[in-house]
């Protein structure tokens, strides 16, 4: 069979994405609650633990991009599968022997983290591989979403299913639900090493760009990535979208509650992500087929913009008395636009820019570019938000500070996919 990537495989992919994100959003919710709960922590101790594992998975793609170059993707996936297991299995350890153990609890967050820096390059270098094989495969001229943007899908899928499976297993205790983490994660290594083909020894001579796994051995593969300048600027303008959508996680909890909303409005920001993510991907996705890789770029990084720019500009007082929340919602729903165009974008040019080096890098480098961003760009926003409307800090400073990056990524980003030269490769 020519083309290893078999249409087996893609779905495989797909429903990879909502098996992980089940098993990551039945734990990680709850793990906020149990550090304050049970291990007594102060609200800035919590979160520095929490900031660390995400800092472990999101700045790590880059060496997990790398050793799945060098060892494979699906030996990567499949490691990775282990270590969360691993971690998950830790978490619950931390609150079953005994007196609670943080020392344990940490360990087990951080190999959570680790874990997913191990097996999402891998599964991202599987699914570029299939789009590629896709659009070689397409008729001319025919245009369809991007199996990157079918993979938000199934991972916003998975994101809206898992906190309702540990919020189930709850009244047995957070163990038990760390404990089901383990044992999803294990079960989810089975089925992929089953469901997984083996790369035919031979296949890489034909066609590397189709095989499901990127060749073994491959050294020097993340020093010709960070020497790919035209790249790193892309990943480094990029990374103005993931701290743009992170504020959903800190600036707008933030802003509710300046501005007297119940907490119980954040709960149906959420719910609202995820009717748009879920009912608009694939009509996004497919406007962005039809106008190509550099506008949805343009278009995407000016939603986001707009979006703060509503939070900047517009008092609650100017949507009504009795209707500040849609202030919110407003802006709320322009970031996740923005985020529905650009991101699934960008993760289908990376290929285009790898061409026919290895890819796992590149895709590390893409996401821990964004959180490097989210690392240090949080602290900054955060800071401004608590001295925003004092002295000489305005109050529209920090959505400004995050309109800035996002406003020069829609002017520059375009023009760099542009110019690279990528987009005469199918983009």
């Amino acid at each position: 069979m020519k083309n290893s990537t078999s249409r087996f495989e893609v779905p495989v992919l797909l429903g990879t994405q909502t098996l992980f994100n089940i098993g990551f959003y039945a734990v990680v919710p709850f793990l906020a609650v149990v550090l304050a709960n049970d291990f007594l922590l102060a609200g800035t101790a919590v979160g520095l633990i929490l900031g660390v594992r995400t800092f472990a998975q999101q700045g790590l793609f880059l060496a997990g991009g790398s050793l799945a170059d060098r060892f494979g993707a699906r030996r990567m996936i499949l490691i990775g599968c282990a270590v969360r297991a691993a971690g998950f299995s830790t978490l619950a350890a931390s609150l079953s022997l005994g007196d609670p153990q943080l020392w344990l609890f940490i360990l087990g967050t951080l190999l959570t983290g680790f874990g997913g820096a191990l097996f999402s390059p891998g599964l991202s270098i599987l699914v570029g591989a299939a789009q590629t094989a896709r659009d070689r495969g397409q008729a001319t001229g025919a245009k369809r979403a991007s199996l990157f943007a079918w993979l938000s899908i199934t991972g916003e899928i998975g994101a809206v299913t898992g906190p309702l499976v540990g919020a189930a297993l709850w009244g047995w205790g957070f163990a038990t639900v760390a404990g089901f983490g383990a044992l999803f994660f294990i079960a989810i290594g089975l089925f992929l090493a089953a469901a997984l083909r083996r790369p035919a020894p031979d296949s890489y001579s034909r066609d590397r760009s189709e095989s499901p796994e990127q060749p073994k051995h491959q050294p020097g593969s993340l020093r010709r990535c960070l020497a790919d300048r035209k790249f790193v600027a892309f990943c480094a303008l990029h990374a103005s979208d993931l701290l743009a959508y992170n504020q959903l996680y800190l600036a707008i909890p933030l802003e509710l509650q300046r501005t007297g909303m119940p907490t119980q409005w954040l709960g149906l920001v959420f719910a609202w992500i995820s009717v748009l993510t879920l009912g608009l991907q694939l009509p996004v996705a497919w406007i962005a087929a039809r106008i190509g890789a550099a506008a949805t770029l343009r278009c995407g990084y000016f939603s986001s913009v707009l979006g703060f720019g509503v939070l900047a500009f517009l008092p609650a007082s100017a949507f009504g008395e009795q209707t500040g929340p849609i202030r919110i919602l407003c802006a709320v729903t322009l970031l996740a636009l923005g985020h529905m165009s650009v991101h699934p974008t960008a993760l289908s040019l990376v290929p285009k820019f790898a061409g026919h080096r290895a890819t796992g890098s590149y895709f590390g480098l893409l996401a821990s570019c964004g959180g490097l961003a989210v690392l240090v760009g949080n602290m900054l926003v955060g800071w401004l938000l608590a001295q925003a409307g004092q002295d000489l800090i305005p109050g529209f400073l920090p959505w400004l500070f995050l309109m800035l990056p996002l406003g020069l990524a829609a002017w520059l980003a375009a023009l760099l996919v542009r110019r690279s030269g990528v987009l005469a490769q199918g983009a």
